[in-house]
C-alpha cells in the first residue's frame, strides 16, 4: 500500500471543463454521475475494507473534499476539506434482497438515478452482500467531476490490494490537514486565480501575436487557411444538435436501465487486428452493429447516428483528479453490412475527429462557457448534447488480480453517465475480459431485454472476425 508520501497531487480549484461539467447539472438530464460495479467471488472483510477506504481518503484528499463555489462565481469552484467528514455516511453496507446479480444492478440503477448532496464530497459506495455462492458486489457511484475514467482507476488501485492476503499497512504517518475554505477565503482565492489567468492570458496573447504575425509574413497563404480551420472546428464543437437522429430512441428522462455481458479481450482486439483496426474501433463497430440490428426490427433503419466519444488528453503529467478528455460528437454511418469494412471506416472517422483543432481547446472553449450565466450556459451545452443517440467509452482496467478484503474482483462494469443521449454503452477491461456495461433510458429504448440481445449479436459478428 502507498504511504503519505505516494499520495497524489490535486488541483484546489476546477479546470474549466470539470467547472463546466458541475454547472450545467442545473439540468438534471445533463448529470454526470458514474456508477461502477464490483463483482468479489466472496464478501470482503468489512473491518478491512474500512480500514483500506479510511486510509485511502487520505492519500486521494479529493476523497474529503467538497465543492465550495465563490460567491457570484467570481471564480471556479473550489475543492473544500469537509469539516464534518463522516465516512460511514459514504460506505454503506446492505444485504441483497435476492441473491441474483440482478438485485445489485438494481441498486446501481436506482444509484446512477439519483442526484448527490451537493454540500458532501462527491462519492458513495455500498457493500452488497447476500448474493449466490457466497459471493458479494460493490456499487461505486462518483460524481464526474472527480475524475475521469483513467483516474478513477488509478483510485481504486490505491484503495486495494495487490494480494488476498496483503499484510495490513498500518495507520498512516504524518497525515496532511485538508484545507477548509470559507466564503472569504474563496473570494481571495478567486481573486488571486483570475489575477494569475490574466497574466497568463496576456503573456499568451502576446505571445501568439508575435508567433502569429510571424507566420503570417513568411507564410500567408498557409496561416490563413489554418485560421479557418480552426474556426470551422470550433463550429462544428459547439454547433446545436437538438433533434436525435435516431426516429425511435427520442424520449430524454431520468428513468434508468442497465444491462451487462462479457466478451473476450483478447479476440476483440484480434478482430480489430484482422481487419486493420484497434480494439475501440472493433468495439464501437460492434455497438453500431447492435444498434443498427435494433433499428431495423422496428422497421425504422437508418443512414446515421450521432454518436458521443470522449478522447483522452490525459498525459503522464496529470493530475489523477479532474477530468483529462473531450466529448467529441460525430455522425456515424449504420448502413455498412460487414463488420470489416465497418470497423476500417469507423477507424478512419475516429482518427478524423482525434485531429480536430477544436479538440486542443477544450479547456480554452470551456473558459468561455462558464463565463456566461449558468442558464445559459445549461442552455447551450443541453443543445449541443441533447440530439446525441449513443455514447461509447472504452476505459482500460487492470490487467492484473486486485483484491478488497481477501475477496478477488471478478468482474467490473461501469456506467458513464447519459448526459442528454439515449444509451451509454461502456466497455471496461479487467484481466483479460471486456466486461461492458449499458446504462440507457429506459423510456427511450422500453424494450431492454431485446436491445441487449441486439447489442450481444453486434458483438459476436465482430467477434466472428477473430
Amino acid at each position: 500500500m502507498p504511504g503519505p508520501q505516494d499520495a497524489e497531487r490535486f488541483d484546489a480549484h476546477m479546470s474549466d471543463s470539470d467547472a463546466l461539467m458541475w454547472n450545467i447539472e442545473k439540468d438534471p438530464l445533463l448529470r454526470s454521475t458514474i456508477v461502477t460495479v464490483l463483482f468479489f467471488d466472496q464478501t470482503p472483510d468489512w473491518e478491512t475494507l474500512v480500514g483500506r477506504i479510511e486510509r485511502g481518503s487520505w492519500l486521494i484528499p479529493r476523497m474529503r473534499q467538497r465543492v465550495a463555489t465563490p460567491m457570484m462565481r467570481m471564480g471556479p469552484p473550489h475543492w473544500s476539506g469537509d469539516a464534518n467528514f463522516d465516512l460511514m455516511y459514504h460506505l454503506r453496507r446492505v444485504s441483497a434482497c435476492e441473491s441474483s446479480d440482478d438485485a445489485v444492478l438494481d441498486i446501481a440503477r436506482n444509484a446512477a438515478m439519483a442526484g448527490f448532496d451537493r454540500s458532501r464530497p462527491l462519492w458513495e459506495y455500498t457493500l452488497v452482500e447476500g448474493l449466490e455462492g457466497g459471493r458479494a458486489a460493490f456499487v461505486m457511484k462518483v460524481h464526474h467531476s472527480m475524475t475521469d475514467g483513467v483516474g478513477g482507476m488509478k483510485l481504486l488501485l490505491m484503495l486495494f490490494d495487490f494480494e488476498r492476503t496483503a499484510p495490513d499497512p498500518g495507520p498512516l504517518d504524518q497525515v496532511e490537514a485538508i484545507p477548509t475554505f470559507g466564503a472569504t477565503d474563496l473570494v481571495l482565492k478567486s481573486l488571486s486565480h483570475r489575477r494569475r489567468r490574466i497574466v497568463g492570458m496576456a503573456r499568451r496573447t502576446a505571445t501568439d501575436l508575435w508567433n502569429g504575425t510571424s507566420a503570417i509574413a513568411r507564410h500567408p497563404r498557409e496561416t490563413l487557411t489554418h485560421a479557418v480551420e480552426v474556426s470551422g472546428s470550433i463550429a462544428r464543437f459547439l454547433a446545436p444538435a437538438t433533434v436525435p437522429h435516431s426516429p425511435i430512441m427520442r424520449a430524454r428522462t431520468l428513468s434508468r436501465g442497465l444491462g451487462v455481458f462479457d466478451v473476450s479481450l483478447a479476440d476483440l482486439k484480434r478482430a480489430g487486428k484482422e481487419a486493420g483496426g484497434s480494439l475501440n474501433d472493433a468495439f464501437v463497430a460492434a455497438v453500431i452493429g447492435g444498434l443498427a440490428r435494433y433499428h431495423e426490427f422496428h422497421g425504422e433503419p437508418v443512414e446515421t447516428l450521432r454518436m458521443v466519444m470522449p478522447i483522452n488528453l490525459r498525459d503522464a503529467g496529470a493530475t489523477m483528479g479532474g477530468n483529462h478528455f473531450t466529448p467529441a460528437r460525430f455522425l456515424v454511418p449504420m448502413r455498412i453490412k460487414d463488420p470489416a469494412d465497418r470497423i476500417v471506416e469507423l477507424g478512419r472517422i475516429a482518427r478524423v475527429v482525434r485531429n480536430e483543432p477544436a479538440v486542443a481547446l477544450t479547456d480554452a472553449l470551456a473558459g468561455v462557457l462558464n463565463q456566461l450565466p449558468t442558464t445559459v450556459t445549461t442552455a447551450v451545452f443541453g443543445a449541443m448534447l441533447k440530439g446525441a443517440d449513443f455514447v461509447t467509452s472504452n476505459v482500460p482496467g487492470a490487467p492484473f488480480p486486485i483484491y478488497a478484503g481477501g475477496a478477488k474482483l471478478e468482474h467490473m462494469y461501469a456506467f458513464g453517465p447519459l448526459s442528454g443521449a439515449a444509451v451509454n454503452v461502456t466497455l471496461l477491461s479487467n484481466c483479460g475480459t471486456c466486461c461492458i456495461g449499458v446504462n440507457l433510458d429506459s423510456v427511450a429504448i422500453p424494450d431492454h431485454d431485446f436491445f441487449m440481445d441486439c447489442l450481444e449479436q453486434g458483438f459476436a459478428d465482430v467477434l466472428a472476425l477473430a
